[in-house]
Parts: structure tokens; sequence; C-alpha cells
């Protein structure tokens, strides 16, 4: 799949000054760096940027900046927004080797709660990790790793062992086998089993004390 595509030009210098004369012409400051080459200042349309942002993801797609004939592949690492009108103010993008890789954080969607037997019956999925760090190639990095749930019941639990992963992302944590989620049931429904079993419990040693009684006489 290819890098969706954003224009900029190179910026002539930097400073609050001329970062500043830049918004007002509805453009905004930015800085690639990375590969170990010198930082390149350019500038981008905030129409186009405000664009890319409204879409989702993305601080974890990468990019084909297009920096008037040159090419560059990028992965956007920071965005500053302003503190009142939340308009974007400068975007930091990391420049990428071709065939690199890089450890990054991947929202976790769950899908088939409707389905979820565990639900069904009153439980709730208690969500461990929102996000888990991978480490992926850097022309695919998945939007979002989605796990279906529709399988599970009461207190069944989610390991990264059982997530199917697209080709060559992995887990950064590799030395245990961690929780995503699990289907917890609720702290009413646990309260309510817990009184029924120490209501059985009494029950039960009542009627050995009647036993041994009647067994004495």
């Amino acid at each position: 799949m290819a890098s969706p595509v954003i224009k900029a030009e190179l910026r002539g210098k930097a400073g609050k000054g001329s970062s500043r004369a830049l918004r007002r012409e509805d453009k905004i400051p930015a800085v690639i760096y990375g590969d170990k080459k010198e930082p390149t200042i350019v500038t981008l349309s905030r129409i186009a940027l405000v664009k890319e942002l409204n879409k989702g993801g993305f601080m974890n797609t990468s990019y084909e900046l297009h920096v008037g004939k040159d090419v560059e592949t990028v992965l956007p690492r920071d965005v500053q927004f302003h503190p009142v009108t939340d308009w974007p103010m400068h975007v930091d993008f990391l420049r990428l080797a071709k065939g690199s890789s890089l450890n990054i954080m991947i929202p976790i969607n769950f899908v088939g709660e409707e389905e979820c037997p565990g639900i069904k019956i009153g439980g709730i999925l208690n969500v461990v990790r929102h996000e888990v760090e991978f480490s992926c190639p850097a022309n695919a990095i998945p939007e979002a790793i989605t796990i279906d749930i529709s399988q599970l019941e009461m207190n069944d639990s989610v390991h990264i062992s059982t997530v199917t992963l697209p080709k060559g992302v992995t887990p950064v944590i590799d030395d245990r086998d961690f929780t995503i989620a699990m289907i917890s049931a609720p702290s009413g429904l646990k309260s309510s089993e817990t009184e029924d079993d120490e209501g059985g419990e009494s029950e039960g040693e009542g009627e050995e004390e009647t036993t041994e009684e009647g067994t004495e006489e």
C-alpha cells in the first residue's frame, strides 16, 4: 500500500518571528530529522495538514513528504497545538531509511462485543492495555490491531500470544505472554456470588452440628 502524500516547501529560516508570519499565511512550520542527516526545515499547508489529522491515525502513518523535487519517507513524531484554538502550530517528522523498522505504540481495537457470551451474561470487557508497543516495518505500520472477542466466556483473557499480527509486526515485550484484556464479572455479581458461597458454607456447618448432636443422644 502506497504511503499518503503531503506536499511541503523548503523554509528559508527558522525562529519564532518567521513561524508566526508563516501561520498568518495559513502555513505550518515543520522539521524533518533523523537517518543521520541534517534536519530540514519546511512548511506545510494548514488545510492539508488538518485534513490528514482529521482522518485519524496521523501519528502511526508513514507519509511521502514531497519537498520540491525531493521525496522523503517520514513518520510524524510530534504535533504542537495552539492552547486556545487547537490549531496545529508545528510538526516534527522522523526521516525513515529504506527498509528500516521502528518501535511504535499502536492502539488496540475490539470487535465482537455483541456476540461475546461472557458479556451477554453480564460480564464486562476489562481492557488492560489500550495500546501496545510493536516493532514494525517503517512502510507498513498498522493503524490499529483488531482483536475479536466474540468467543470469550466469563473470566476469559486475551494474551498477546493469541493475537494475529500483520506480517513483520512483533511485540517489543517478548519475555512474557502479557494480558491485553479480559471478560470480568461486575462487582455486584462478584459480591452476590461471595454471599451465596458464604451462605452455603454456614448452612453446611449447621447441618453438621445437628447431626453430631443427634449422634450423641
